[in-house]
Order: C-alpha cells, then structure tokens, then sequence
C-alpha cells in the first residue's frame, strides 16, 4: 500500500509523470522489438507495442511544449554559476544550460512541421533538435566525470583520509555525490548512443540500432533517473528527451 501511495504521489507531478511515461515507453519499445525480430508469431503484439511506444514518446513531445519556461528561469537563476564553484564545473554547466535552452525551441519547430503547423522541413530541425541533445548529454558527461574525480581525489587526499579533519557525514555525502555522479555517467551515455542514432545517416551509428536496441538503452537510462529520483528523495530534475 505505501508502494501505491508512492506511485500516486509521484504521478502528480509533471516530472514524476514524465519520468513514469519515458520508462514504460523504451520499454514498450524493447519487448515490442525483441518480439518483432526474434517471435515472428508474435510479430503483430510486438508491432502493437512498437505503435504504443511511439504514442508514448509524442505525448512527451507535445508535454514538452511547455517546457521553456521552466528552463528560461532555471538557467537565469544559474547565470555563471555560484562563484564558490569549480570554474570547470561552472563553464560545463552554463554551456549545458544553453544547450538545453537552444534544443527546446527546435524541438518545438519540429513537431509544429510534423502536424502541418508550420511549412518548414521538420527533419532539419530534428536534427538540430538532436544535435542540441546529443551536446547537452556529453557537456553532461563530461561535469560529471570531472565531479567523480576531483571528489575522489579529496577523499583519498592524507589532509581529508584523516577522519578528524572531515566530519562523517560529509565523508558519507562525498561518497554518495560520487554514486550519483557515476549513475549520471552512465545514464547520460546510453541516452549518447541513442542520440547519436536519431542523427543523419553517415554519422557515426546513426540509423544502425535495432528498435530492441534503442529501446534497451532507453530503459537503462530510464532507470537509472528513476533510481536517482527515489535517492534524490523524488527531487526535481529537468525533463530528458
């Protein structure tokens, strides 16, 4: 009952919502792949979970219209970031934010061209959409790796290995920053590859994955957000593609 509760409390918010609709859409999409290419009896459930992931993913599209806002304030209030910050860190993650603030808009494009909305030609800006992404991802990538370090590296300094001079709980709150910080990596990393599938063909892999695949990696990473949110306390995050 209390699992229900947490559920039902989740789902009333916008990013608990999204976050529920992302996971069940890759995997959808995984079963639904797997069926179609190794069941062939099954093909047509299989096909039909293919359709739902799909449905799934455009709703996230259209909830993602209203997004801008929410992301314009978020990066205003960062601004450069706190100046007690890494400088790294700091640049990483202004230039995330800019990312982000750029991949809304032609996303926004894209999909008013899809629904004839608009007369411009949505796979450019699909693409561009994608691109902005796939930037956003390993500027992501890349503040995390740098947290990892250089939080392992106060760890294990002789000045911070000393118990005396750093308090147990911050010891603890290090440890678990780094975890956090090692999930996002991998987290960042299969929404990488997926990223750089949905690009033009000629890039990379882009167009090579098989739907199970994308549907693999989008579960893992899927997860591993839901995980983080459970750690996190169900802490506000910005919505991932």
């Amino acid at each position: 009952m209390a699992a229900l509760s947490g559920l039902a409390s989740a789902l009333e918010s916008y990013r608990g919502r999204d976050r529920l609709i992302r996971t069940l859409g890759y995997c959808c999409q995984l079963v639904g792949g797997v069926l179609v290419e190794q069941c062939p009896a099954r093909s047509e459930v299989g096909t039909r979970l293919l359709t739902l992931s799909s449905e799934l993913s455009h709703c996230r599209t259209v909830l993602r219209l209203f997004d801008d806002v929410a992301m314009f304030i978020y990066t205003k209030q960062y601004g450069l970031g706190p100046e007690e910050e890494d400088s790294f860190v700091r640049c990483v993650s202004v230039l995330g934010n800019v990312a982000d603030q750029l991949y809304y808009p032609c996303e926004h494009i894209a999909w008013a061209a899809d629904a004839n909305i608009l007369c411009v030609d949505s796979a450019r800006w699909w693409t561009l959409s994608t691109a902005f992404w796939g930037l956003s991802l390993l500027l992501g990538i890349a503040r995390s790796l740098w947290l990892v370090l250089t939080l392992r590296r106060r760890l294990r300094s002789p000045v911070v290995a000393f118990t005396s001079r750093l308090p147990r709980s911050k010891r603890k709150a290090m440890e678990a920053q780094v975890r956090s910080e090692v999930l996002a990596v991998l987290s960042n990393l299969a929404d990488l590859a997926n990223a750089v599938h949905w690009l033009p063909r000629g890039v990379l892999w882009a167009g090579r994955f098989p739907p199970w695949l994308v549907g693999l990696l989008g579960t893992v990473s899927s997860l591993l957000s839901v995980y983080q949110a459970v750690q996190a306390g169900g802490g506000e995050a910005a919505a991932t593609p």
